[in-house]
């Protein structure tokens, strides 16, 4: 079993450890001294450079380890190929498309997709990347040109860094099939009826989505600041927005109103 230096969270405090990583299990070393089996994970989740890492149990054990980048790569590799997952081996290009642009220099990867409580990840011998569940907007079973060929491909749209990007993946059209169905079915929480919104609710989303601030939808629907803000409060109520900044909207105080007066007198 190979040992590497870690810190693990223990009771809100990060503690130096080890971890041993063997052909089926972890072993966290004191003060946890505890070994977990590979098939016992049912998340993994990354965050700069931490991992949380949940396991199977009522309520789900957490485990979160920090350490160096090439620590952590070894730890996500074995996590997410020995893990309770829907796994594939599969080709994938991620991130495609960014913003609506090609993203210069992607191309296709050899490795797995492996579908996990939170996330999606594609791992090669190069890359290991995760878009959150949650960040995913559009699942579609498309075709696109590979090698001179129009090809079926799981096309996976997701939210990063406020615009929204675009993956590929390749695999032979029948485990394609299942692959977009489990991912529709793991992302159906995030679909809605289509008729939870009003027309002007539904112009407003649009225009959000175009990048509009509130003063210039006020001034392309002619409504008010009120009913503007009615209808952002159905719109966060659904959690289809939300709040990255407050306007404010003030009056003056007494002593404001003196400034002005005598501001006005004294030009």
């Amino acid at each position: 079993m190979k040992e590497v230096p870690v810190k693990i969270e223990v009771e809100g405090s990060w503690v130096v450890s080890k971890i041993g990583i063997g052909d089926d299990r972890i072993h966290i070393f004191e003060p946890v001294n505890k070994d977990i089996l590979l098939k016992s994970i049912v998340d993994l989740e990354e965050r700069k450079n931490t991992l949380r890492i949940e396991t199977k149990g009522t309520p789900p054990p957490v485990y979160k380890v920090a350490s160096v980048p090439k620590v952590l790569a070894a730890l996500k590799r074995i996590i997410i190929m020995s893990c309770t997952a829907y796994r594939l081996m599969a080709y994938f290009m991620s991130p495609a498309v960014r913003g609506g642009v090609l993203v210069k220099d992607a191309a296709w990867e050899k490795g797995a997709i492996a579908v996990l409580k939170t996330g999606i990840w594609f791992v090669s011998q190069q890359k290991q990347i995760c878009i959150p569940l949650e960040d995913v907007s559009d699942i579609e079973l498309t075709k696109r040109e590979v090698n001179a060929k129009k090809t079926d491909v799981v096309k996976i749209d997701h939210v990063e860094g406020g615009g929204v990007s675009t993956s590929y993946v390749l695999c032979p059209l029948t485990t394609l099939q299942v692959l977009y169905n489990f991912l529709k079915d793991s992302t159906k929480e995030m679909d809605m009826e289509g008729n939870e919104l009003d027309p002007v609710a539904a112009q407003v989303s649009m225009l959000v989505y175009s990048g509009m601030d509130s003063s210039a939808i006020e001034k392309m629907l002619a409504i008010s600041n009120d009913e503007l803000e009615t209808v952002f409060e159905a719109l966060l109520n659904l959690g289809i927005v939300e709040v990255v900044r407050t306007r404010r909207e003030v009056q003056l105080t007494t002593k404001g109103v003196r400034f002005v007066t005598d501001a006005a007198k004294n030009p």
